[in-house]
């Protein structure tokens, strides 16, 4: 039964399981609705997405999903006008998904005329049904079209409104299952070699006494014990490590509220061998401890 733009499923429910372990959302709507912004929302969030798939080929797409043994059980499917050709069979096919246990959920992504003018004379752009006439006449034509499928959609946000934020927030709503926290990546790396470009969050290490001036570590780096437990012991290693894991839990949840889902704290020392490595290790296996999809790397190690 279609919803009204103005409400959100239950989030605690989320969908429905499937008894083959597929997920299948379709997303469609007005262009300029915000369709984009969700499709990549959900990619974010490990969806497999493809974009204007005809719809008489969605459920080949979800049994090669089915049959991938558990690589793709996410598939969202975004449809818009350019895949007017198939509008009509897609009824059909959500049906016939719908009896095969697949049951997906269809978004549609709606706003007011108004807003879409607005936004396609920021952008200046035409209108993909809009030909060699008016703008509004595009927007009429494509309402029309998209008529049926906003009808039977479970799901209907009226963006009209919204920032981009906003609608995220919705989304994270509308699709619970797939909330996650930032994947969080911990990377050592040598400031002599260069800060990393794609660092979110840089920390200096270069406060800390270096191990490359006792002899008996030297040649060890920072995954090695002895290493790790001389770095860590120093006097501030460990209360700099608990103040700062503070500060990731906060950053961390400004960076999901604002829909970033992949966060690089970078961890430097001078040649990224002992301090910047042992303290990223650290940093890694306690934020693991708390729950966290976190990867530990080390750029420059074994460089020197």
């Amino acid at each position: 039964m279609p919803v009204s733009p103005d409400s959100i499923p239950d989030p605690a429910a989320g969908p429905a399981e499937t008894p083959n372990g597929i997920e299948v959302a379709v997303v469609s709507g007005l262009s300029g609705a915000g369709r984009s912004t969700a499709a990549k929302y959900l990619e974010d969030l490990g969806w497999f997405v493809v974009d204007n798939l005809p719809a008489e080929l969605i459920g080949t797409m979800v049994d090669l999903g089915a049959r991938s043994g558990g690589a793709v059980n996410r598939i969202a499917v975004v449809l818009d006008v350019r895949s007017r050709v198939f509008t009509a069979d897609l009824a059909g096919v959500i049906k016939g998904l719908d009896a095969r246990g697949y049951r997906p959920r269809v978004l549609f992504l709606d706003a007011t005329d108004a807003a879409l003018i607005r936004r396609y004379e920021a952008n200046r752009r035409a209108h993909p049904l809009q030909g060699e006439g008016r703008l509004s006449d595009g927007l009429a034509a494509e309402r029309e079209l998209l008529g049926p499928l906003r009808d039977e959609a479970d799901l209907v946000i009226d963006t009209s409104e919204l920032s981009v934020h906003e609608l995220r927030a919705r989304l994270a709503e509308a699709f619970p299952q797939a909330r996650a926290a930032a994947t969080m990546t911990i990377l050592s790396f040598g400031y002599k070699y260069g800060l990393p470009l794609d660092a979110d969050l840089v920390v200096d290490m270069r406060f800390l006494p270096n191990p490359f001036w006792v002899p008996d570590l030297r040649p060890l780096d920072g995954t090695d014990r002895a290493v790790a437990e001389y770095v860590l012991s120093q006097p501030g290693a460990r209360e700099f490590i608990e103040g700062y894991l503070e500060l990731l839990d906060l950053a961390g949840a400004g960076y999901r509220r604002e829909g970033k889902r992949y966060l690089t704290v970078a961890v430097g020392c001078t040649g990224g061998k002992h301090r910047s490595v042992a303290v990223a290790e650290e940093l890694g296996r306690r934020l693991a401890e708390r729950g966290l999809a976190v990867q530990v790397a080390h750029r420059d190690l074994g460089r020197e």
